[in-house]
């Protein structure tokens, strides 16, 4: 039996929206060459490079970037499945936009990206840490997110709704959400996911559920740092492991 380890990225490899940590990037990086290691993130491609570095993306197996609608092995781009907004989404975002109470506006709030888009009410820029703590606490206060994923599911049903990250929305076709990665794994690999978003309507929950189904393992981390933890507790049992044997 094979063993393929899944990791989401943002907030679960590094910290929201910033880069992975000098001293977790070695690790990661040792586990990477000694085991099978697949990412699967909503962001793009880009965002992930600047996130992780280059070099630790290529030494993955397999990046799905976008949920899974962009697909690389390296460098070379293996699977890639377009998606255009309609404009009757992009106009209820922009009145969600519009009504919303939330003071600060802060770059792109409707980012385009494979397979679909992200929807922020802070947007998409390098925004400051207070500005994205101030969201984040906003959020908490009003369930503005949820709120806006209701109001989304209930006038699309057609569409995917998924809080994702801090501040953000992940919109996709119905079915388009991390859990389509399963499509490329063997059914008789042993499957561990490890994601910070695993709770019912944000953006881990559906390959968590999806894992378990398949028998499988998923881990709900709180940062990096516990991600951090969990990994070199399996390295230094395979290394125990490598020298029974």
């Amino acid at each position: 039996m094979i063993n393929d380890y899944i990791f989401d990225v943002d907030g679960t490899l590094t910290p929201s929206r910033g880069t992975i940590d000098p001293g977790f990037y070695k690790d990661f990086l040792q586990f990477a060459k000694t085991n099978r290691v697949f990412l699967v993130t909503g962001s793009d491609r880009d965002k992930t490079l600047e996130q992780l570095t280059p070099y630790l993306y290529n030494k993955c197996t397999r990046v799905y970037n976008c949920s899974g609608s962009d697909v690389y092995e390296g460098t070379k781009n293996v699977y890639r499945d377009d998606w255009e907004l309609p404009s009757d989404v992009e106009r209820h975002l922009e009145n969600e936009l519009l009504f919303s109470k939330f003071p600060i506006r802060n770059g792109i709030h409707i980012e385009r990206r494979p397979g679909g888009v992200n929807f922020s009410i802070l947007g998409r820029a390098n925004t400051c840490f207070v500005e994205r703590e101030e969201y984040v606490k906003w959020d908490e206060l009003t369930n503005e997110r949820r709120e806006i994923s209701r109001r989304l599911r209930l006038k699309f049903p057609e569409l995917e709704v998924q809080i994702g990250g801090q501040t953000g929305l992940d919109l996709a076709p119905l079915g388009r959400n991390k859990s389509q990665i399963l499509r490329d794994f063997e059914t008789n690999d042993e499957l561990h996911f490890f994601g910070d978003m695993m709770e019912e309507g944000q953006n881990d929950y559906a390959l968590a559920k999806a894992v378990e189904e398949k028998g499988g393992f998923h881990y709900h981390v709180k940062d990096w740092m516990d991600t951090r933890t969990k990994l070199v507790g399996i390295l230094d049992r395979q290394l125990v492991e490598s020298v029974v044997k």
